[in-house]
């Protein structure tokens, strides 16, 4: 009885957790990056922990929106948690209109779909982390970074932009969510913002799966013991 107890609570927690993760409050910890950079700045991809010190504490990879704050290795602060689904993005730094004067005509939501766009493309062109870390850093802040720069395979971070604007409809909204440190926003003196890649569902789906058959093989043991 109490190792059934054990395995359903597991399974709760495994359903929730992603779900507590969006449109709420955590404890972020930046704890290191990939080690490609571009002569100055580190780029993403970046490793944190979201829920940090707490027992739903969970490694995540970081992609970093923001030029215009700074972040240091073991760095540990209290962030929103937004998710791109939600359609409200008063706690993010680029799509508060009132703290990002650059938003201009384009939505928030379009504007965080095509960023979500660009951190996709991280994982298929591992030698363009810099241009795509600028093409990031010039979407939500214009000019930041020199529109004609690509790695060696030849795209530009405009290119980059371009395709974003072209594709964001691709992606998933509900599998992406903001970092924004907590407080009274300001563009600049702040911690940097990052996007995050929550786990696919079908991931979640798997894992439950073979929680629920670990259950069942531990059950069967029992059974066949008794």
């Amino acid at each position: 009885m109490k190792l059934s107890r054990v395995f359903w609570v597991l399974a709760a927690v495994m359903i929730l957790t992603p779900l507590a993760q969006a449109d709420s409050t955590t404890t972020m910890q930046f704890t290191g990056v990939n080690g490609a950079n571009d002569g100055a700045y580190y780029v993403s991809p970046y490793t944190g922990i979201l829920n940090y010190g707490t027992s739903s504490a969970q490694t995540v990879v970081l992609f970093c929106d923001d030029i215009n704050n700074e972040v240091s290795t073991n760095q540990v602060w209290d962030a929103n948690v937004t998710s791109l689904a939600s359609g409200n993005f008063a706690n993010t730094r680029y799509g508060n209109g009132s703290v990002n004067l650059n938003l201009g005509l384009t939505s928030p939501q379009t504007l965080y779909e095509e960023a979500a766009w660009i951190v996709t493309q991280f994982a298929s062109y591992p030698d363009d982390y810099v241009s795509l870390q600028y093409a990031l850093w010039d979407l939500m802040t214009p000019g930041a970074e020199p529109a004609n720069f690509a790695n060696a395979d030849g795209i530009t971070v405009a290119q980059w932009l371009d395709m974003a604007k072209a594709d964001y409809g691709q992606i998933d909204p509900a599998s992406f969510v903001v970092i924004t440190n907590t407080g009274t926003l300001a563009y600049t003196g702040q911690v940097q913002e990052f996007l995050v890649k929550t786990p696919e569902p079908t991931t979640s789906v798997l894992l439950l799966m073979g929680v629920i058959s670990m259950f069942l093989l531990s059950r069967r043991r029992q059974q066949q013991s008794v």
